[in-house]
């Protein structure tokens, strides 16, 4: 009998069945998995740095480079309100290997187009594409975690994903600060470009757990949209967290011009510097991603989330205030450990009480409102910058943070 069921399950293309005890690194699906996004987010560490660095390099404005980045949140929210529907519908592994093909064939224009010259109107014109399929991409990315290992060991999971991932930002940015200073950050947008091809092809290799039957619904469009944002209205934590993350992203989605533009404005450093300070900020994401399945079992989720977003706002403060590189960096990663740890632990909540049939909705609907006035606040980050100075916007946007933080302590959040 246990002959037949494992012939009966090669059969079906399904992963093996994972033993509970064994480490997470001897899933062969999830490795090969997780392998792939730690390759992409390598290529994509180049892109975060040497998009605003051809921003500044053609313009000198840090308002030109927060108008970049309004951009491309907007057109991410915009996706992310039929993103859920989309992953919900359709098979999660081909749209998550099409959506890395998008990616790599439109990023990679940008390198060739700029051997003829700069032509900053084609990053506004491919970066909303690029948002909008990455934001298809990161609603079934979230999904598919759940298909590959049980619900027991979703958080400890996502802190493997986002620990190696962010080692993989430690490397990268340092890269793409050396490439960009030799060849220019057009080469390290070709770089991400080749990550997404690289991504796609382990993707591939990848067998996912058959979603469970069910059976099928004829539902409008619209109904459709309104159900993840029921979802979460009804339930109090992520009722919750959705109002306080909103009002957190449209603090913090500009950070990073504004740390880039401190760091060569204010300051007078080069790239190479620049790409330092981003791998060293992003060792804060790995050792957050690694502590987060262990300390949010012992202190539980609200002490963590409402600690760690704490930790954001004293970071944030201390980064528009900070004139020496060495502290710059220890806070950019104190910043991203924060981050780090309330993201892990909010996503892998939302996968542990969501329904599977409606887990791309809830994360499309969660994404959407809470992220819905982020680039908003980009661009109006960037613009105070410029005009009123970096010190004083980001210690107002720092002490905001922490206020969201003790705001979190009056809410269900706390008790959760």
């Amino acid at each position: 009998m246990a002959y037949e069921a494992r012939r009966d399950r090669r059969a079906s293309g399904a992963p093996p069945s994972e033993d509970p005890a064994s480490p997470l690194w001897r899933h062969r699906d999830f490795v090969v998995f997780w392998a792939a996004q730690t390759l992409s987010v390598l290529g994509d560490s180049f892109a975060l740095i040497a998009l605003p660095l051809l921003v500044l390099e053609a313009t000198g404005s840090v308002a030109r480079m927060g108008l970049l980045t309004a951009v491309g949140g907007a057109a991410s929210v915009v996706a992310a309100v039929f993103a859920g529907v989309v992953v919900d519908r359709v098979d999660r592994r081909r749209l998550l290997i099409g959506c890395d093909l998008v990616r790599m064939v439109l990023y990679g224009v940008i390198p060739v187009v700029w051997l003829f010259g700069p032509k900053v109107w084609l990053l506004y014109a491919v970066l909303p594409v690029c948002e909008a399929v990455g934001m298809l991409f990161a609603v079934g990315y979230v999904t598919v975690v759940r298909s590959l290992v049980d619900t027991g060991r979703l958080t400890e999971a996502n802190g493997r994903l986002n620990a190696t991932a962010a080692a993989a930002g430690v490397l990268g940015p340092v890269c793409a600060g050396v490439v960009a200073a030799w060849t220019g950050p057009a080469t390290a947008v070709g770089v991400d470009a080749a990550s997404f091809g690289v991504s796609a092809l382990c993707t591939l290799f990848v067998r996912f757990r058959p979603r469970p039957a069910q059976a099928p619904e004829r539902t409008g469009l619209w109904r459709d949209l309104r159900t993840g944002a029921a979802f979460l209205r009804r339930h109090p934590v992520l009722r919750s967290l959705t109002v306080l993350l909103f009002v957190f992203s449209f603090l913090t989605l500009g950070l990073n011009d504004l740390v880039i533009f401190h760091l060569k404005h204010d300051l007078g450093h080069d790239d190479g510097t620049v790409g330092t300070v981003m791998a060293v900020g992003a060792l804060g994401t790995i050792t957050g991603a690694l502590l987060v399945a262990r300390v949010r079992r012992r202190l539980g989720f609200g002490a963590v989330w409402t600690g760690s977003v704490a930790l954001c706002g004293i970071a944030f403060a201390g980064i528009a205030w900070a004139r020496d590189v060495p502290v710059l960096a220890a806070l950019c990663a104190l910043f991203l450990a924060g981050g780090g740890m309330a993201g892990t632990c909010s996503m892998s909540l939302r996968q542990e009480i969501t329904p599977e049939p409606l887990l791309g909705r809830v994360t499309s609907a969660f994404w959407t409102l809470h992220y819905s006035a982020a680039p908003i606040g980009a661009a109006v980050l960037t613009w105070a910058a410029e005009h009123r100075g970096t010190t004083s916007v980001g210690l107002v946007a720092g002490g905001c943070c922490v206020l969201i933080a003790a705001a979190a302590l009056l809410t269900p959040v706390r008790r959760a």
